[in-house]
Formats: C-alpha cells, sequence, structure tokens
C-alpha cells in the first residue's frame, strides 16, 4: 500500500461520523422483550428508589444523649453482713456512666481485712516447703501481695508463701447460686433520650408529648400496653432478649438497650417515634465459657476507734446495660430527586441497548436485521468525482 493510500485510510476513519437510525420491528417477541425490559427499570426506579429507599429525599444521621435512673430495692441475708436493705446509692456502681449502667447482682464478701500477714491462696506459684521456695519482696501481678520470705501453714495439709497484704484474702470460689441480689429483677430503669437532627434543625425526646407525669408515675413499658413508657423492667429487658434474669444474674452479663429513631420528616412529626429492641452483647457460647460474665471488685473503707484501718472487700457480679441509639431522617430535597431521575432515565436509554444486542446475536434473523440497522454512506467517493 502506498503512502497516499495508507494516509486516505487513515482519513476516512478519522472523520467518520456515526448518526442513529431508527428501526421500527414490528415483531411481538422484540416488542414484548422491549416493553418488559421497560417495565422492569420502571418498576426498579419508582418501587425500589423513590418508594422503598425514598430516592427523593436528602437524609441526616441522629445525634443523641442519653441519661438513666434506676429505682428499687433488695434484701439479703448473708453470715458476712447479716440482714440488709440495698438500694439505688448500693448496687449502682459508678452512680453515672455516659450511656449506660450497671446493676449489681450476686457477689463475694470478704469482711474485716486489714494491713497484715498470711498465708497465700495456694497456687502452683505459692505453694512451698521451706523458706527457700519464698523470695522475699517478690511481687506476683497474679498473686495477692508482697511476700515476707517465709513458708507458712496455710491449712493442715498445705503450706504457701506468706503475704504483706489485706487479710484475710479473698477466697476463690463460685459466685452464689441463686444469686444474692435475686430481686433485682423487679427494678427498674427510666431511660431519657433526645435527639437532633442538626441539618433538618429537629428535636425530639422518648418522653413523648403524650406522656404526662402521672403516667410516668405509674407505666412500665410493654409493647402491647404501654410501648411508649420510658420506664423498663430489668427483667423484661433481659426476657426479650430470650434470656433468663436469674441464671444471668449468677456471673453476670452486658445487655444492649436498642433505641431506633428512623424518621420520614415529609410525615406528621407524631409519627417519629423510638422503637425499643433488646440483646445480650457479651459472649455466652456454651463450648467457650472461660471468663464468663461480667465483674470486678470494690471496697468500703472503715476505721476503727484506735484508728486500725479496716475494709470489706466485695467482688461484684451484675449485668451492665449498654443504651445504643441509631437513626436516620429523610426529608425531600429537589437535588436527590433530580439525581434519581436522571438515573432512571439513563437505565431506560440502556433497554435500547439491550435488546439491540438480543435482536442482532440471538433472533434468526439476525442478519436481516443487521442489515437493516447498519447502512454506509461513502461520500468521499462523491467528493472525488465532483472534483474531476
Amino acid at each position: 500500500m502506498s503512502e497516499k493510500g495508507c494516509c486516505d485510510s487513515v482519513g476516512e476513519c478519522f472523520f467518520d461520523y456515526h448518526t442513529s437510525k431508527i428501526l421500527v420491528i414490528r415483531s411481538k417477541k422484540v416488542g414484548t422483550l422491549n416493553r418488559f425490559t421497560q417495565a422492569l427499570v420502571i418498576a426498579y426506579v419508582i418501587g425500589y428508589v423513590c418508594v422503598l429507599k425514598k430516592g427523593y429525599q436528602d437524609t441526616d444521621t441522629v445525634l443523641s444523649s442519653v441519661s438513666t435512673k434506676v429505682k428499687g430495692i433488695a434484701l439479703t441475708n448473708t453470715s458476712e453482713l447479716g440482714e440488709r436493705i440495698w438500694d439505688v446509692a448500693d448496687y449502682i456502681i459508678p452512680p453515672q456512666e455516659d450511656g449506660s449502667f450497671f446493676v449489681l447482682t450476686n457477689m463475694i464478701i470478704t469482711p474485716n481485712q486489714t494491713q497484715s500477714k498470711c498465708a497465700e491462696n495456694p497456687t502452683p506459684a505459692s505453694i512451698c516447703t521451706s523458706h527457700r521456695d519464698c523470695k522475699r519482696g517478690f511481687n506476683d501481678a497474679r498473686g495477692d501481695g508482697v511476700r515476707t520470705g517465709r513458708c507458712v501453714d496455710y491449712n493442715d495439709t498445705v503450706k504457701s508463701c506468706e503475704v504483706l497484704s489485706w487479710c484475710p484474702l479473698e477466697k476463690i470460689v463460685e459466685p452464689p447460686n441463686p444469686p444474692l441480689l435475686a430481686d433485682a429483677e423487679n427494678f427498674t430503669v427510666l431511660i431519657k433520650n433526645s435527639i437532633r437532627y442538626p441539618k433538618f434543625n429537629f428535636n425530639k425526646r422518648n418522653i413523648l408529648p403524650n406522656v404526662n407525669s402521672s403516667y410516668l408515675t405509674q407505666c412500665v413499658f410493654s409493647r402491647k400496653t404501654d410501648p411508649d413508657c420510658p420506664i423498663f423492667r430489668l427483667k423484661d429487658i433481659v426476657e426479650e432478649a430470650n434470656e433468663d434474669f436469674q441464671t444471668m444474674a449468677v456471673h453476670g452479663g452486658v445487655m444492649g438497650v436498642q433505641i431506633l429513631w428512623d424518621c420520614d420528616l415529609d410525615m406528621p412529626q407524631s409519627w417519629c417515634v423510638p422503637r425499643y429492641t433488646f440483646r445480650r452483647l457479651d459472649n455466652k457460647d456454651p463450648e467457650n465459657n472461660v471468663a464468663p460474665g461480667y465483674n470486678f471488685r470494690f471496697a468500703k473503707y472503715y476505721k476503727d476507734s484506735d484508728g486500725t484501718e479496716t475494709r470489706t472487700l466485695i467482688k461484684g457480679y451484675g449485668i451492665r446495660f449498654d443504651v445504643l441509639v441509631f437513626g436516620q431522617a429523610g426529608k425531600f430535597n429537589i437535588i436527590p430527586t433530580l439525581l434519581n431521575i436522571g438515573a432512571g432515565l439513563a437505565l431506560l436509554g440502556l433497554v435500547n441497548v439491550i435488546c439491540d444486542w438480543i435482536v442482532l446475536t440471538f433472533m434468526t434473523r439476525k442478519q436481516h436485521y443487521k442489515e437493516q440497522k447498519y447502512t454506509y454512506v461513502d461520500d468521499y467517493g462523491l467528493l472525488s468525482n465532483e472534483e474531476t
């Protein structure tokens, strides 16, 4: 091929111009396929994008604050403390947390501890046979105190290293079953939740306008009778999560109180109400039950008349309730509306592409359709003749 011929071919390809040609195919098969595909696109845009997903709305995520107030009284009678009444100041530890609260349900009590010397609890690392086995001043992070260097009797059969610690030491035992504060299942909690959608300048709280003071003093949340009441009985929360309160109270656990605020702000504000769900958050796998539940230690300190400091050590087990707030609000906005309409029109444009591909690839008369679909007009030859 000459250099001139090559340049002409490149020029012809470069200056090709493609324009649409309307080809009307009178075929029941092709027509049905076209209308069916269009119907699918329209159903998707109207049904899914506009109605279900509310594609005509602008959205905002919720900002939230939560405060809680627990009420209830329990009675215990133990050998360590005797008969005792427990109120909110005793079993809510700490008094306030951010979006959660802890209720004491069970405990191991070690009373009258003083700073003194005693035999360490027997473990493979603390059992000894002579003073040489106990290094003076050694401090094991998992031990009970600082060793004095002496090997002493723990009981009639076992010797262990002596430590300087709070004595008598806490015994390594399982928590009481049934739990000491079994009455905690009847405690109630008032959950106050305020939410805001800043983009729409919308505020609301879960104590709804129809709830007055007299109703609030006597209501308890129930899905059937009192779905708007913000006061919950602890047993009801646990049972809604398909758990047994008394079983859970022995070792403790973590519960989630989920509040969902999904609001359509194109509708009346009274329709924007919270939805409550409950679930257990900590692991309750029977095949992996190492360190189950939820517990920690705290102490109450006293001083005798002679100035001797004593304390009561409590290993507390209980249920931690985490209040989790989720939500999204939507309101009509012209920008997302136009964007979704444009996306729908673009999808409708794809219908012709899909139908063309099927017609020109799979139909029995595909060759005939190709001949009718594509027409080539060579204007270069006409120009050459005119010049000559």
